[in-house]
């Protein structure tokens, strides 16, 4: 008991909640819910600010020992090594399902998500960047999402890999055929049971739910996957499930009342203040460096001259200035 007093809590940062989700990021609401499956006792912060996270990126975990995860896969191994393990009552057969599930989900989904997302330029307009654009603060808002564009770009050409087809319309169709037969399959292995196996969540359902929750929530104005995946009703009751049960106020529309005190496992904003002034100096520092890139001001060292006389003197400043 005094050791568990003595250590400090598990802290995870991860993307802020919007769209009737905890959070918008595909990466950040697995790890969520996987804690929220398995009972994990995290300080959750919920921010829209990268640099607030310890490791620079969403999500991360901050440990009990002050170590610091950010890759989601760790981030759960890590839960399991600490006992909270949603997969512990899985046979060996289903456990292999689980990895080739989760194989299927990164080859053939998580390609058609991120052109759904960061790709199709009606979508990333109107929702993606639009999103992000109002979420961060300044200075970040005006070059962060295009930052985060150009990386999912490479994440997809990194999945894509070299067979590829080079006209980007036959590309397009490849992988949105290929989704669509995901989530059949999906839908003919989940049936009429409340998670993949069983009565009880596993860390696939976790990854499951992100994928399916993000795309069926959001408005997108190109939504062809989407329309797809609403025409699967025991996915769609899947992930309603999943939200009204584990996340019953974080995807709700209207937020409840907030306590004047932090809650014992979430935080919205920490250390407000000290945000508040580190993002007024990352905003100056932005601008300033951005006139002096763009040659909007410049320095020049300036010899002192020898003035032979006052009215020379005050010539110089006033050419200076």
């Amino acid at each position: 008991q005094r050791a568990g007093k003595m250590a400090a809590p598990m802290e995870l940062f991860c993307w802020s909640g919007g769209w009737g989700l905890p959070s918008v990021d595909l990466d950040s609401l697995a790890v969520l819910t996987y804690a929220r499956f398995t009972g994990a006792p995290l300080k959750v912060h919920k921010i829209t600010n990268p640099w607030q996270s310890p490791s620079g990126t969403l999500p991360a975990l901050r440990t009990s020992h002050g170590e610091v995860i950010s890759v989601p896969h760790k981030i759960i191994t890590h839960l399991r090594k600490e006992k909270y393990n949603a997969d512990y009552d899985l046979s060996a057969r289903q456990g292999a399902d689980t990895l080739a599930f989760m194989s299927l989900l990164e080859e053939k989904l998580l390609p058609v998500l991120i052109h759904t997302f960061w790709v199709d330029t009606k979508n990333y307009v109107e929702v993606t960047r639009k999103w992000y654009a109002e979420a961060t603060p300044f200075p970040l808002n005006f070059f962060l999402p295009g930052r985060m564009q150009r990386r999912f770009v490479e994440r997809l050409q990194l999945l894509c890999g070299e067979h590829r087809p080079e006209n980007e319309e036959e590309l397009e169709k490849e992988l949105y055929h290929e989704a669509r037969e995901c989530l059949t399959l999906l839908s003919q292995r989940l049936g009429s049971q409340k998670f993949f196996f069983g009565d009880a969540p596993a860390s696939l359902d976790a990854f499951v739910f992100g994928y399916l929750a993000l795309l069926l929530q959001a408005k997108l104005p190109s939504g062809k996957l989407q329309a797809h995946l609403r025409g699967l009703q025991n996915l769609c009751a899947y992930c309603t499930h999943i939200l009204s049960l584990y996340f019953p106020w974080d995807g709700a529309e209207v937020p409840p009342p907030r306590p004047t005190t932090a809650g014992p496992d979430t935080e919205e904003e920490p250390n407000r203040r000290r945000n508040q002034i580190l993002s007024v100096l990352a905003g100056l520092a932005a601008m300033v460096g951005y006139a002096l890139l763009s040659g909007i001001v410049s320095i020049q060292r300036a010899t002192p001259a020898r003035a032979t006389s006052t009215r020379s003197l005050s010539m110089a400043e006033e050419d200076e200035e």
